[in-house]
């Protein structure tokens, strides 16, 4: 895949604030029998350009933790949850979405390049939405579908088709709700390898949300492991394996292995609780 484009916006990597600051995050819903408390006394910072995973059982609330980043949920009282210094009240300007469900996101009646374009026709001229689309189909290998529906293509190009989205709009950060869960193992390494390529091409920056431990480690900077009930960071791990990686090679290294060991150790025991 061809490294050429650059679409994130202007000084992403350069700012020193970090992208994301949470402290003493907490969350609770209403249940039947009173108050569930999901997350407490998460600390967490991001920075600009890193990509981060957070991976955690089922039920220990990584995707409501991911949209409360995104503005699309409200922590508890007193959590203190902050984009490049400002306060997370709405979705952040520059901050989208990805999630599994590619095929609901996608209009079966738009071709791909019509699909793509979704989010910036009312904002950029005919020109220059066609230009974005361009460099973000290429960028996701989907140059030479544009013309096809969404039904036509596989569901690793579908979900493709998401991410190109999400690039046409030249977006700060990405925040990825398990978007790989649905596919099957050859089609989610593939998508694994474009999407280290968009991280690497265009310097955005990247929150993960994955139950797959070997995902997170393969991917990322550094990997926060939920666990607990209500949920909290038991461990963060800093992934320092050379770049560019590799299906292969990158899982064979003795420090893939050893970082993959403490990561199931940290999950060993935790329970579920959450959304």
């Amino acid at each position: 895949m061809e490294e050429k484009v650059t679409v994130a916006a202007p000084g992403a990597k350069a700012a020193d604030s970090a992208i994301f600051a949470c402290l003493g995050l907490g969350i609770e819903f209403d249940t039947p029998n009173g108050p569930h408390r999901v997350l407490d006394a998460v600390d967490l910072s991001v920075a600009p350009g890193e990509f981060v995973s957070i991976v955690g059982q089922s039920g220990t609330g990584k995707s409501t933790l991911l949209r409360i980043l995104g503005g699309l949920e409200r922590p508890a009282a007193g959590s203190s949850v902050r984009h490049r210094g400002q306060e997370v009240t709405e979705p952040p300007e520059g901050v989208l979405m990805v999630f599994q469900d590619y095929r609901g996101s996608l209009l079966p009646w738009r071709t791909v390049e019509k699909n793509v374009m979704l989010g910036i026709e009312k904002s950029t001229s005919g020109a220059e939405r066609k230009e974005r689309c361009q460099e973000a189909l290429e960028l996701v290998g989907l140059a030479d579908r544009a013309n096809d529906h969404p039904w036509r293509l596989s569901g690793g190009m579908q979900q493709r088709v998401q991410i190109a989205r999400s690039l046409a709009m030249r977006p700060e950060v990405l925040l990825m709700d398990e978007p790989f869960g649905a596919l099957d193992a050859m089609t989610k390494e593939q998508l694994q390898d474009e999407l280290l390529s968009v991280h690497a091409a265009t310097g955005a920056t990247i929150v993960f949300v994955t139950h797959d431990i070997e995902e997170a480690i393969y991917l990322s900077d550094r990997v926060l492991v939920l666990a607990g009930a209500p949920a909290r960071v038991t461990e963060e791990l800093t992934i320092e394996l050379p770049r560019p990686r590799d299906q292969m090679r990158t899982k064979e290294l003795p420090d893939y292995l050893r970082l993959r060991q403490t990561a199931y150790t940290a999950l060993r025991g935790s329970g579920a609780g959450g959304h």
